[in-house]
């Protein structure tokens, strides 16, 4: 996983404490990042990033 990468990308889109599915998807996408690897940065972040806005329901 790019830490790094995926940090740069959050403060682009300016995630702090929330990101949304459609937005974790468009950054997969733009920069090539797996989604696994967003979800693990979400939940080793401190403090956590929530995931709001879940496409599978799983997260509210």
């Amino acid at each position: 996983m790019d830490e790094e990468k995926i940090t740069q990308a959050f403060e682009e889109f300016g995630i702090t404490t929330e990101i949304r599915c459609e937005q974790a998807f468009a950054i997969c996408e733009k920069y090539g990042i797996p989604k696994l690897d967003i979800a693990r940065y979400c939940n080793r972040h401190d403090p956590r990033i929530k995931i709001r806005g879940c496409q599978l329901g799983c997260f509210k």
